[in-house]
């Protein structure tokens, strides 16, 4: 049960990551800005994944 759990938080943030990369792609008019901003929804996500992927080994 528990590992249904982390799929389902995992598969939310990555839906809600796609949509923070799709926002910055739409309204973000500098280029660098946008890479900056890319790469910090990628770190969030990544690092949001990792913490729900330790949970279910403790």
């Amino acid at each position: 049960m528990a590992s249904i759990s982390v799929l389902i938080g995992v598969l939310v943030i990555v839906v809600v990551g796609a949509i923070c990369f799709w926002a910055i792609e739409k309204f973000a008019n500098d280029r660098r800005l946008a890479n900056l901003l890319k790469l910090l929804v990628v770190l969030v996500c990544l690092g949001a994944i990792v913490q729900r992927l330790l949970a279910l080994t403790y």
